[in-house]
């Protein structure tokens, strides 16, 4: 069931739902608008010869570089950054969070892989975001960017998110993967 600004606003009213900073004007019908804040993630142009590898977290902080940017934050064409939000959330045990682009950023060429926010997270939100238009677009901190539809679980999770992105303040960069371990083949 997807909750509606009414029951939104009694989840935060009753401190079930914490959302910081909160302002009323970011409650929507059906989900909640998060705002920008002013952190941007670059891939580093390592050259042809680099391979990202996933399971290298000397490889993975080597990629990015993180930038503090004030007034805007200009996000070439064809290029993916990642950003964050100025709204830490926290949710309970029984309700889950999906993230999506708001529809006037993806109108002018943005695109963003959809975020489950699971239950029991607790943090800011890194967004994935990637210009799919031929020119550069100019992002503000503050603005509305991201919007969140909230869905209750049919119970209680019985084990919240513990993860490693538990906690994040600002862009974190990808967790290192693991290897899975290898298959024995039954002879």
């Amino acid at each position: 069931m997807i909750l509606s600004d009414f029951d939104l606003m009694n989840l935060i009213r009753s401190k079930r739902l914490s959302i910081e900073p909160f302002s009323p004007d970011i409650v929507r019908e059906n989900g909640i608008d998060f705002r920008l804040d002013s952190e941007i993630g670059r891939h580093i142009d390592k050259g042809p010869d680099f391979i990202m590898d996933p399971h290298s977290e000397e490889s993975i902080h080597g990629a990015y570089s993180l930038k503090k940017c004030d007034d805007v934050m200009v996000v070439n064409g064809k290029e993916q950054v990642l950003l964050t939000t100025i709204e830490t959330i926290e949710l309970p045990d029984d309700i889950v969070g999906m993230v999506e682009l708001r529809s006037t950023w993806a109108r002018h060429g943005l695109s963003m892989p959809p975020t489950i926010i699971d239950a029991g997270f607790k943090g800011t939100v890194t967004l994935e975001v990637i210009n799919n238009a031929p020119y550069k677009i100019a992002l503000r901190p503050h603005v509305r960017f991201a919007h969140v539809i909230f869905v209750k679980t049919s119970s209680r999770v019985e084990k919240s998110y513990s993860g490693k992105y538990m906690g994040q303040k600002g862009i974190k960069l990808p967790k290192v993967m693991e290897l899975p371990e290898p298959v024995v083949k039954k002879a």
